[in-house]
């Protein structure tokens, strides 16, 4: 995801492609101040060591990007390498082995590193966006629920206290970043960290990035319910290649990507309704994705319906505009001293933090009205 992000938002500021894909780039947001693709600045922290010339080009070998554009923004993509920092001290198996002994001297390291990489850019808003592989769901310990009690735990030596998404995040809190983390891990759903990212004046958004089966479900769901249509079961079922297969492909990884995809059709349709969902990896689908969704509902007179529905996309190609449009939405807002959970991007999550509802059309108007506020106020 992030290698096709990066490449695409390099292809958009030479022009190379269209903007198709981009939400940001539509007609309804023609008069928001937003940045362009061209303002952004790239860094990255990694534990791969593979340059994002050879990553790109092991996208181009699956059909997911263009080779004629990689080749084109291949020099931006190497001088984008000097800017990757941390391949190895982001470590969550042992913090001895990337040369530290607390994980508090990790969130040292990689706040630096932020904190550098925004000086020597004399950047005016930086924007950090999680897209590393989808971790486990954490086993919940009173360190989570007290800021004071997590920081504490994190000085200790060869403990480890947080996940790797966890110290991102709260390094982008040291940082003053605005946030967003495009999968389930456990992040500022944590709520000690949830804390200190209110209590610093944080601006973040949700999490977990709705792109293909979620995406759909929360078109579909308010239907059959404003309808009046009685939902019995909507059993789900996910086919994955690639890197992100591979790591879904370990139940426990699984398990919070699971719980993230159930919570909107539970929501919308209510805790009645029979929803089994699972995720299967089949390598040799490479980088896209199948969803398989079958919907069995009662209408007037017990008349018995049934909808069956089948996604096949390129995942990284849905999921990298939406990396895009949150991140220009959260500069735009964070440029004009906007701080706290951003609900009206929601519309773009699993887990729409701050937001009332899981409705894709309702998100929506909601999303309208926020940035259209950010118009108004930028015009007089």
């Amino acid at each position: 995801m992030a290698t096709t992000s990066i490449v695409g938002l390099y292809a958009l500021s030479a022009g190379l492609i269209p903007d198709t894909g981009c939400v940001t780039a539509t007609e309804d947001f023609a008069d928001a101040p937003l940045p362009r693709p061209s303002d952004f600045v790239v860094a990255g922290r990694d534990v791969s060591t593979t340059p994002l010339v050879k990553r790109a080009e092991t996208l181009v070998e699956a059909g997911l990007l263009p080779p004629r554009i990689v080749a084109a923004v291949a020099d931006r993509l190497a001088a984008t390498d000097d800017e990757i920092v941390g391949r190895s001290c982001m470590a969550t198996a042992d913090p001895a082995t990337a040369g530290a002994t607390s994980q508090a001297e990790l969130v040292d390291r990689l706040s630096g590193a932020m904190a550098s990489f925004v000086a020597r850019h004399s950047l005016d808003v930086f924007v950090v966006i999680d897209v590393a592989s989808t971790q486990p769901p954490v086993v919940d310990l009173p360190e989570y629920h007290d800021p004071d009690l997590l920081l504490a735990a994190l000085t200790q030596k060869n403990r480890i206290v947080l996940p790797a998404s966890g110290l991102t995040a709260l390094a982008a809190i040291r940082t003053g970043a605005a946030y967003s983390c495009f999968t389930p891990s456990p992040t500022l759903g944590l709520p000690a960290l949830r804390n200190l990212a209110d209590d610093a004046g944080m601006l973040y958004a949700g999490q977990d990035a709705k792109t293909g089966q979620t995406l759909l479900r929360t078109v579909l769901a308010p239907m059959f319910a404003s309808r009046a249509m009685a939902v019995q079961s909507w059993s789900g079922t996910n086919l994955l290649g690639g890197g992100d297969g591979a790591t879904l492909a370990d139940p426990v990884a699984a398990a919070s990507k699971l719980a993230s995809k159930q919570r909107g059709i539970r929501q919308l349709l209510g805790g009645a309704v029979t929803a089994p969902l699972h995720i299967d990896y089949v390598p040799d689908l490479g980088e896209t994705k199948v969803a398989w969704d079958y919907i069995h509902a009662t209408g007037f007179l017990g008349g018995q319906i049934t909808l069956q529905t089948i996604w096949s996309a390129p995942d990284s190609a849905l999921a990298a505009p939406l990396v895009l449009d949150v991140a220009r939405l959260l500069a735009m807002a964070r440029v004009r001293g906007a701080h706290g959970v951003v609900g009206p991007l929601g519309f773009f999550f699993k887990e729409p933090w701050g937001a009332a509802t899981h409705s894709l059309a309702a998100q929506y108007d909601t999303l309208l009205r926020w940035t259209k506020s950010f118009s108004a106020s930028a015009g007089r």
